[in-house]
């Protein structure tokens, strides 16, 4: 009998497990659907475009997308301790401040952003020192790169040639502006959410932590979850007891797909599925949004980029003395900014690419670019997950209605013609070659919505499938507890009423913090 099972050890689970065990009396199992982090692929900051669609990566796929010429993309998702916080691209970033702000002023008490603020504080420890904005007490390092490809402080300089202001922390007073990311590193190597929150703590003789543990449904008393059924590689059963909590923490895709195969969902769905329905809550799967982005790409003229980094002389670099390229999250650098004057925060954000990175990577290219990928940072069009079966083994509908609503298209069409009007900028006049993506052919608005339509990519941040609110199509309250339900909670990017601003690693591990001391204060 545990006193806690937390199901999912992603950026959530493993800041849960760490919190929850502080108190050695109280029991916690944590049970990762995935492998352990072995690979130096997930260490090495550079490697993990080398960890899509290998076992490291659930490697699902969305629905065809119609406003996308019809095709099915690509959606990676940690399948490994650490989950998506040992697959990503390191970035830290919170968001903007508005958008905790919008969540307070929906009906979440105490998730304004003075509040979220706190403990975005608490999970940091900040090479660059404390600050009103910043802390060096928590367990999740965050630094600058230490070594820097030129083209990215080119792709700064022509930012601010085109209009930009430079911003030196987008996790400061100001979110607007370009500059370099600020890293989820420590030592030159990736401190993913496992780094950082369990491997401090695997002594503790409270926690139990299982891999390639698939949890398949809930179990319950009336309306009160007793425990759960997770099979093991070898798909042998198992039940487990809980005295106190279920906490969810598989994700925007995961959590859903558990909660629908254990009877809570909207009725209809379920019953088409022959699962019996334990609670009528429509809003589960429901609200899906995410980040679309589009790779603006160029051959550089010059040796330096990023396709430089298996060569030896850097390998050795990084063997010895932890420096040289393959310390690069890949995404050095970036900005916020607005598409409209009139705007009251930023829309767009963009992500600077020393490197051709056309199609997630995939697309093998040896010659020398860069790459400037704007990204729509509040979409109108939302999806929905649902299951295909009530197998627990099949991969659920993946639904996000990509640019459906006419809206994202021009946000992103702004995009493109900004990102072009920065890369055109003097800074790059001894760099910039041929524009390999969209291509110098592609000038006319039509045009470009068609190549936006052609090669807009997922940039991997599903959120809101699980939402926190108090309306009808509300999962969770501002606690993170299921809706007519005992002893179950969520505490995962899944409760975003509305995605934020950025990269959401951060804000996912900004929730886990929260929810420890709510969590903690229930059942004391």
């Amino acid at each position: 009998m545990y006193d806690y099972v937390i199901v999912g050890a992603g950026s959530a689970g493993c800041v849960l497990a760490n919190r929850l065990t502080e108190n050695p009396q109280i029991k916690v199992l944590l049970l990762e659907a995935g492998n352990p982090d072995k690979s130096h692929k997930i260490h090495i900051p550079v490697g993990y475009p080398d960890l899509f669609k290998t076992k490291y990566d659930w490697a699902f796929f969305t629905e065809r997308q119609p406003c996308l010429n019809n095709r099915k993309l690509y959606f990676p998702r940690g399948k490994v301790l650490g989950g998506s916080s040992s697959i990503n691209a390191m970035i830290y970033i919170r968001g903007n401040d508005s958008d905790y702000n919008s969540w307070h002023n929906l009906g979440n008490q105490g998730w304004s952003y003075q509040e979220v603020l706190a403990y975005f504080k608490k999970a940091e420890n900040y090479s660059q020192g404390v600050s009103e904005y910043h802390n060096t007490k928590g367990y999740l390092h965050v630094t600058n790169l230490r070594d820097r490809n030129p083209l990215s402080e080119v792709f700064i300089k022509a930012a601010t040639e085109f209009g930009l202001a430079r911003n030196d922390d987008f996790n400061g007073k100001h979110q607007q502006g370009v500059g370099f990311y600020q890293v989820t590193q420590k030592n030159q190597q990736r401190h993913s959410a496992a780094t950082a929150y369990l491997k401090p703590i695997l002594s503790r003789k409270n926690l139990t932590i299982k891999t390639h543990s698939l949890v398949t449904s809930l179990l319950f008393e009336g309306k009160r979850v007793t425990g759960l059924i997770y099979q093991n590689k070898n798909h042998l059963e198992h039940r487990v007891k809980v005295s106190k909590e279920i906490i969810l923490s598989a994700g925007a895709i995961n959590s859903p797909q558990i909660l629908m195969l254990s009877g809570i969902g909207c009725a209809k769905h379920l019953k088409s599925l022959n699962i019996p329905v334990l609670i009528d809550l429509p809003g589960v799967g429901q609200n899906l949004q995410d980040h679309l982005s589009i790779s603006i790409a160029y051959k550089c003229t010059k040796p330096i980029s990023l396709a430089n980094v298996e060569k030896p002389y850097n390998i050795l670099k990084y063997l010895l003395f932890k420096k040289g390229a393959l310390t690069s999250n890949i995404a050095e650098a970036g900005g916020f900014l607005k598409t409209a004057e009139n705007l009251s925060s930023v829309n767009l954000q963009l992500h600077f690419v020393p490197g051709c990175l056309i199609n997630h990577g995939f697309a093998k290219r040896k010659e020398h670019g860069f790459t400037l990928c704007p990204t729509l940072l509040y979409p109108q069009s939302k999806g929905k997950i649902t299951l295909r079966s009530n197998n627990p083994l099949e991969a659920p509908f993946i639904q996000p209605n990509y640019l459906s609503n006419q809206q994202d298209l021009k946000v992103l069409l702004a995009g493109v013609k900004i990102s072009r009007q920065i890369l055109q900028q003097p800074a790059f006049d001894k760099f910039r070659g041929e524009e390999i993506a969209p291509g110098f052919q592609i000038k006319s608005t039509e045009d470009i919505c068609n190549f936006i339509r052609s090669a807009a990519e997922s940039l991997y941040h599903p959120v809101g499938t699980c939402k926190m609110g108090n309306d009808f199509m509300s999962v969770v309250n501002s606690k993170l507890q299921v809706h007519q339900i005992k002893g179950l909670r969520i505490v995962d990017a899944s409760i975003m009423p509305n995605i934020i601003g950025g990269n959401t690693n951060a804000p996912t591990i900004m929730i886990a913090e929260k929810a420890a001391d709510m969590i903690k204060l229930t059942n004391n």
